[in-house]
């Protein structure tokens, strides 16, 4: 699975479709149409937020090419803590590189919002004994668990737990089944 390719790809055209959908028609909308004193567009072309006047509200146009990176990277990153479930590969904990982006994250998402807990269940396909899935479920639950700390999460945010083979996101045995169970997932609380 290519979670980095399309995550970036879903990344850049929900950026493009915000600033698409923000950007200005030219178009004013006087008093008289909603009975208000708020101009949408001023006459240079910026949109201004909150009343009509230069000395109320947030004008579009005062933003520097730095704040426009900023505001992207943010929606970047909004969009790949959408990703909340991580897989691996048959028998192991190590987590794969077009995860570690996105677990990076969440990380940071953490690190800046020290109050917010997550749960990460770890899982593992139908082969091997129940223990040996849940001891699996649990090193790969670790290793995320690991990871977040290194690039900046709290112990104390972290809540590991293990459910082996008991709760399969998909029922079947064949490979395309078990790639889909063999996971670890972050549960925010």
């Amino acid at each position: 699975m290519n979670i980095s390719a399309h995550q970036k790809a879903f990344a850049m055209v929900l950026s493009l479709g915000l600033v698409a959908g923000c950007s200005s028609t030219g178009d004013t909308m006087g008093e008289d149409e909603y009975g208000s004193d708020v101009q949408a567009v001023d006459q240079d072309g910026g949109s201004t937020v909150y009343g009509g006047s230069e000395d109320g509200g947030v004008s579009s146009t005062g933003l520097t090419d730095e704040e426009m990176r900023e505001r992207e990277e943010r929606a970047e990153q909004e969009a790949m803590r959408n990703i909340t479930t991580f897989y691996f590969d048959f028998d192991t904990a190590e987590i794969k590189p077009e995860a570690r982006e996105v677990l990076v994250a969440h990380a940071r998402y953490l690190e800046s919002n020290p109050n917010q807990q997550v749960r990460l269940e770890g899982h593992g396909d139908e082969r091997g004994t129940k223990e040996y899935n849940l001891a699996l479920g649990e090193r790969r639950a670790n290793a995320v668990e690991r990871f977040l700390i290194v690039n900046g999460a709290s112990r104390g945010q972290l809540e590991t737990v293990s459910y082996g083979e008991e709760k399969p996101a998909v029922m079947g045995s064949n490979e395309s089944a078990w790639a889909q169970n063999r996971r670890v997932e972050l549960v925010f609380e």
